[in-house]
């Protein structure tokens, strides 16, 4: 794996570069689909590489462990073979799954027991393990086994669980380090940094992970219910301290404001279910503002649902129309929606890239940002 810096604002810490490796090459900054069950919810894989040019999408490890489980999937060759897809693929570890499964979870210092959201059964999940499930799916990008504290949570549980996650990293270490790759291609582990909204936490995670010299980083732990004043702080500061050389990657984060105001602090890499959940529940992001198209107001509006333009597939159709599907409880209506809100966040994004490269990121992001925080 390879990542090269090509450009960075002057005014800001915003940063353009190109990441490649065996299986392709993608341009930063770059938001990655979630698939968390090897399938982008309501889409599929050639409306993803043929219509939204998606380079890179995201699984989740602990999702595919449970179901259909590893067996399945490396007797097809793999995650790609096995939802034919032929661009990169991350997969988290299912640190996140640590956090959001609270009430089914038992953390020591071993691991994480977890009580199968499926059917109750129990599953003990080690860095050990973690690496190994994610060697058998065979993702490109891999992520350590770590501890995500919620939010509000006091110092010295977070300060416990950054150190945990520092311990459990450095056997992911070791483990990635014994195990063969099983699909005639390597696979790059990022180790996370963690440390809830505490700078001198944030800083001590954020110096440990970048001495292991890794291929790229990982910020976790934040877009947990903290403000968003705070995840700006914490992204800028952990920014800061890693590797400029090397790829940043904000997990789980988030809004379209957010990415801009997290790239404009120095990441590369977002992943989120926003735009795809709130597009199958009727909620549109637009250059305008934001939409919610089951409105009454959008009942005889028959302009296009984007007025920037856009000659894309979801575009073809009016407010009225996408409005006429939701209120009718059509399947369409939410694959349109989810359709358009990815194919904006990839604009965006490029766009981005095009006002980093052309030195006027900054000034474009806050006037982006007024308009963004808009509902229509």
């Amino acid at each position: 794996m390879e990542f090269k810096l090509i450009k960075k604002d002057i005014s800001s810490n915003a940063r353009a570069g190109i990441l490649s490796c065996s299986a392709g090459e993608i341009n930063t900054p770059i938001f990655m689909p979630v698939g968390t069950q090897a399938s982008v919810k309501g889409i599929d894989q050639k409306i993803l590489k043929e219509r939204l040019n998606s380079k890179i999408i995201l699984s989740n490890t602990y999702h595919l462990y449970l179901r259909p489980g590893t067996r399945v999937i490396r007797g097809a060759g793999g995650i790609h073979k096995f939802m034919n897809w032929d661009g990169m693929i991350l997969t988290d570890s299912g640190g996140y799954q640590v956090y959001s499964l609270s009430s089914r979870r038992k953390i020591s210092e071993k691991g994480v027991l977890f009580q199968s959201h499926i059917d109750g059964s129990n599953h003990l999940l080690t860095p050990e393990s973690v690496i190994e499930i994610q060697r058998e799916i065979g993702a490109d990008i891999i992520m350590a086994f770590d501890e995500c504290p919620p939010y509000p949570c006091k110092f010295q549980y977070v300060k416990n669980s950054m150190k945990l996650t520092h311990r459990w990293l450095e056997r992911c270490i070791k483990k990635d380090k014994k195990s063969p790759f099983l699909y005639d291609k390597e696979q790059y582990l990022f180790p996370i940094v963690q440390g809830g909204v505490y700078n001198d936490l944030r800083k001590e995670s954020a110096e440990f992970v970048s001495n292991k010299f890794a291929k790229g980083y990982a910020i976790g732990g934040l877009s947990v219910g903290e403000p968003n004043e705070e995840m700006y702080k914490v992204s800028n500061l952990v920014c800061s301290i890693l590797p400029s050389d090397k790829p940043r990657y904000l997990m789980g984060v988030g809004t379209p404001v957010n990415l801009l105001e997290n790239i404009s602090n120095g990441v590369d890499m977002f992943d989120c279910v926003i735009p795809t959940r709130n597009g199958r529940n009727g909620m549109l992001f637009t250059f305008d503002g934001i939409i919610n198209i089951k409105n009454k107001k959008w009942e005889s509006d028959y302009s296009k649902i984007e007025t920037m333009d856009n000659k894309g597939y979801e575009n073809q159709y009016s407010k009225a129309y996408l409005r006429h599907l939701f209120t009718a409880n059509e399947i369409l209506g939410g694959q349109i929606a989810t359709i358009h809100n990815l194919n904006f966040y990839n604009i965006l994004l490029k766009i981005a890239r095009e006002k980093i490269m052309a030195g006027e990121f900054a000034s474009w992001k806050n006037s982006m940002v007024k308009k963004l925080n808009t509902r229509i």
